[in-house]
């Protein structure tokens, strides 16, 4: 073979080498398609993200399906035993599913995403789901309550006991989320739980009836997620939210691709989107805190320094959650 034919070879080589990654990358900056999402976004909430998306790729299609978390894992899990799971993308309350799953090998990694700007502890290690706002939870206070407090510890106070509702981890996954933290803690554990028995803390049901027990005066105190409290009482509920001085609990709303993924370009897409600069702000603008340090914090919120996140490991959350479901009943009943 000549030389000439073999420089032409390696020219066609080459171009169609260049022509491929050209083509990916293409794909990756311009996704279409139908992008499947499930999520626990509340109705509204979902229907703007995916709005707010689709604006900034108007080619993909986006087909959503909305449930509590609890409700989605069910399905998924359902549809990964057929062996037919049906979603690209997973947008949830909490990382411990995202453990989980991950465990199981169902999440797809995305290392090439740029999460340098956000706290490393709110990230999965190994890029499989990443935290796009964060939900504290932390005290809900009526007005009419004696007491105001600044701690935790304030709630083992005389003036709480029989005044304090708190939602069960048994039926919510940010009280799951709030147990596992708050046990792990070294100054609280288990025994700030036996102080809240002890205090005759009604342990029931979701945040939504704690808010109403509080905001209605059945109850003076309660655990609780920020948005309720800081968003009536704009609109003149009578109750306050303390971020306590230890800290807060959070859930972050992650995101996850799913490695079954059938349209894995949109779905990267979607998670950029929800950790640019534009997801962020949608976020905040939804009333929520961001998980981006530099994006503005929602109206009603304290600044950003103002609010701790006390330490929250989901791996060790996944692996105690039954032995920490078993001592809450022990403590609470259910």
């Amino acid at each position: 073979m000549s030389s000439h034919h073999r420089l032409s070879l390696a020219a066609v080589s080459l171009a169609t080498a260049l022509a491929t990654s050209l083509s990916a990358t293409s794909a990756l900056a311009a996704p279409n398609g139908k992008l499947v999402l499930y999520t626990s976004q509340p109705n509204a909430d979902a229907q703007a993200t995916v709005d707010a998306f689709t604006a900034s790729y108007p080619d993909v299609e986006v087909e959503w399906f909305r449930d509590g978390t609890t409700k989605v894992m069910a399905k998924l899990r359902s549809e990964i035993a057929a062996g037919d799971p049906r979603p690209d993308v997973l947008l949830i309350a909490d990382s411990v599913n995202m453990e989980s799953l991950e465990a199981d090998g169902h999440l797809m990694a995305f290392p090439e995403l740029d999460t340098s700007a956000y706290d490393a502890s709110l990230m999965d290690e190994q890029d499989h789901w990443f935290s796009t706002k964060l939900i504290t939870t932390g005290i809900i206070v009526n007005d009419a309550a004696p007491m105001k407090p600044t701690s935790w510890k304030d709630l083992l106070k005389t003036e709480a006991q029989g005044q304090i509702a708190m939602p069960s981890p048994l039926t919510s996954g940010a009280a799951t989320i709030h147990m596992a933290t708050l046990t792990g803690n070294p100054d609280l554990g288990w025994d700030y739980y036996a102080g809240l028995a002890d205090q005759k803390a009604l342990a029931d049901g979701g945040n939504g009836g704690v808010y109403k027990a509080v905001a209605g005066g059945d109850k003076l105190y309660g655990f609780v997620v920020d948005f309720l409290p800081i968003r009536n009482q704009a609109d003149g509920a009578p109750v306050s939210f303390v971020f306590p001085e230890e800290g807060v609990s959070a859930v972050t709303e992650p995101v996850a691709i799913l490695s079954t993924a059938r349209n894995p370009e949109a779905a990267r897409a979607f998670v950029e989107f929800l950790l640019s600069e534009e997801g962020q702000q949608l976020a905040s603008d939804m009333g929520y805190l961001p998980a981006h340090p530099d994006t503005a914090v929602p109206e009603g919120f304290p600044s950003r320094d103002n609010i701790s996140l006390m330490p929250f490991d989901p791996a060790a959350a996944l692996r105690d959650d039954r032995a920490n479901k078993e001592h809450f009943m022990d403590l609470f009943g259910g």
